[in-house]
């Protein structure tokens, strides 16, 4: 059990690793999501040409070796692997606790930095 949560808090270490599996999790459980478009995070834009050989020789490969996803190279897309849920429910889990997650582990990250708005907004004015 130690190691495959070791595997689900290394894939979520690198900021494409994440974004790509937020990307998955707004997609359809079927479909792909087209890379390196899903992989970035809009507040902090990337060099796609680097990007796109990280995802290749790096993030695309561990992420797929463990099942969190599969990907194909024409056209470049990644889908949800066997064992996708293991890492959509850290994302899952944080978000719907965005409340209560201190303020600068959700600066960056913008769909926490939604939810954390939207469940702040919906809260009684003191």
């Amino acid at each position: 059990m130690t190691e495959r949560w070791d595997e689900v808090f290394k894939a979520v270490t690198s900021e494409p690793r994440r974004q790509l599996i937020i990307a998955l999790l707004d997609a359809p459980p079927d479909e792909t999501v087209p890379l390196p478009k899903s992989a970035v995070n809009p507040n902090v834009p990337r060099n796609p040409t680097v990007l796109h050989q990280e995802l290749h020789h790096c993030h695309l490969p561990m992420l797929a070796d463990h099942g969190f996803i599969t990907w194909d190279t024409e056209p470049l897309v990644a889908g949800r692997g066997p064992r996708f849920e293991e890492v959509a429910v850290v994302f899952e889990s944080l978000q719907s606790n965005a409340t209560d997650i201190p303020e600068p582990l959700v600066f960056g990250c913008q769909r926490l930095e939604q939810e954390q708005a939207e469940r702040l907004g919906d809260s009684p004015s003191e």
